[in-house]
């Protein structure tokens, strides 16, 4: 009997775990062990700034002082470690630094590095390397900052724009739209004709980035068709027409959705990523320059 009862206290111990930590996985990253890396960041940003405002010293501490010493050697082990997130994701494990954690220690420890950054310059900016690292850094920050805005904003947007269908699916179902569409517009006039031809013709990712970002398409050919058949002597083929045209449009209004909604998600990244290199970059130089002149 014992046994039996050491036996299920046991399975209900092990199901009350398997619950916390599924519990944990439904937690975002930036509530991770509640808030812990904002409470580190907090701390640390605290007991800087207390440092920094209680040392009695004129002038004020800047970069050349022992106190900015310290402060930027803090910040550039930081910044060396934020930067090592890309290839801790490519190594995923679990426990305490799992990806999550690191995430969450990432998003609150860059952002402290506003408060260590602006601390070690003292205040004191010019046209020269450690201005040029200190604005790289924000830069880095400010599109980490949107990267996690993006993220938690417009994947249920993209979900919700799609639908129940894939980027292939969405795709699939114009390229049907276009078969119809080719065998509609053979009994139109030449000139009418042309212009259907012309949509179909058109690349339906044309646009570019900017296209893509703005979600706008002055050059939308399947919009000068539609205008064009609307001009056109009303008939069974063109009423046909028209109202495959009108899917037609429709249709890549939800693709350019769906690009523009990607695009706003994946283009932080285009600025997140080079201006960390710059900014590792401009660190060395900065590192270099300090200890020459030392």
């Amino acid at each position: 009997m014992a046994s039996k009862a050491q036996n299920g206290a046991g399975s209900e111990a092990t199901f009350r775990a398997r619950e916390k930590a599924r519990d944990a996985d439904h937690v975002g990253f930036l509530k991770h062990k509640r808030f812990r890396y904002l409470w580190v960041a907090l701390t640390l940003c605290g007991l800087l700034t207390v440092g920094y405002l209680t040392i009695e010293q004129e002038p004020r501490p800047n970069g050349g002082s022992w106190y900015g010493y310290t402060l930027g050697t803090i910040g550039l082990g930081l910044i060396v470690w934020l930067s090592l997130l890309g290839v801790r994701k490519r190594r995923p494990t679990p426990g305490h630094w799992n990806l999550k954690g690191w995430t969450s220690a990432h998003v609150y420890l860059g952002l402290s590095l506003i408060v260590i950054g602006t601390l070690h310059t003292g205040f004191q900016f010019g046209w020269n390397v450690h201005t040029l690292a200190y604005a790289l850094m924000m830069v880095v920050i400010l599109s980490g900052m949107y990267g996690v805005w993006a993220y938690a904003t417009f994947p249920s947007k993209l979900s919700g724009t799609r639908g129940e269908m894939t980027r292939a699916q969405m795709v699939e179902a114009l390229e049907a739209i276009d078969r119809q569409l080719d065998s509609a517009a053979q009994p139109l006039e030449r000139s009418e004709s042309d212009v259907v031809i012309a949509a179909l013709s058109q690349d339906i990712f044309f646009g570019g980035a900017w296209g893509r970002l703005t979600g706008t398409y002055p050059g939308c050919a399947t919009k000068a068709a539609l205008a064009a058949i609307d001009r056109a002597p009303t008939s069974e083929a063109t009423d046909k027409v028209h109202a495959l045209l009108t899917r037609r449009s429709d249709q890549l209004a939800q693709i350019r959705r769906y690009l523009r909604i990607k695009a706003l998600i994946e283009i932080w990244l285009f600025i997140h990523i080079p201006a960390t290199i710059a900014l590792l970059a401009a660190l060395l130089a900065h590192v270099v320059s300090v200890f020459y002149y030392w």
